[in-house]
């Protein structure tokens, strides 16, 4: 009676452990590559915005700026324009020529207000880019701190051996995702 078992020692064991093991860890590597991918974009995407918005703010504080230097000198030009009209000059002469000095003040004053206007209006469109600019960035934020979770929870997976961890691991890069989607619509 030659009857043949085979009997699986130590070594065979550690082998079929550690061949499933490569598995789990090739799979876990292409998910982190695919996630720290995923991440740089959301990164670069991020610093665009973050870059464009405050391009604007910095355009906006200029024209915010140039305004309120237009409008001091409309003050100026209006402090001159009440000096010279309450001037009191002796001749008729000299009195008719502060009274035409005091309307090109007036005069100046309407195209100084005109600019400052404008200026003003540029300073707050620009505002307003710059606001829109900047809307994606923390929806971003929030995207790639979730896929960062995302891409530590896969590196512990293969560490501990315990699948659950690469289930959460992928929840929040399902997470990440919908931030990255939420932060263009």
């Amino acid at each position: 009676m030659s009857e043949e078992f085979e009997v699986h020692g130590q070594h065979d064991h550690a082998v079929e452990h550690a061949a499933h093991a490569d598995a789990l860890g090739r799979w876990v590597a292409m998910f982190t590559a695919v996630l720290a991918t995923v991440g740089a974009i959301i990164s670069y995407q991020n610093a665009g915005s973050e870059s464009l918005g405050l391009e604007l703010k910095n355009e906006a504080i200029l024209k915010k700026s140039a305004a309120s230097d237009q409008w001091a000198y409309y003050q100026a030009k209006g402090i001159k324009q009440v000096i010279l009209e309450h001037a009191a000059g002796g001749t008729a002469a000299e009195r008719a020529a502060l009274a035409a000095e005091a309307k090109r003040y007036a005069d100046q004053k309407a195209e100084i207000q005109k600019a400052a206007r404008s200026l003003d209006e540029q300073a707050k469109s620009a505002d307003a880019a710059s606001a829109r600019a900047f809307e994606p960035h923390h929806h971003l934020a929030q995207a790639l701190a979730l896929v960062q979770v995302a891409i530590a929870l896969a590196a512990l997976t293969v560490l501990t051996r315990q699948r659950w961890l690469l289930l959460i691991s992928g929840v929040s890069a399902l997470a990440g995702g919908a931030f990255w989607i939420l932060a263009w619509l």
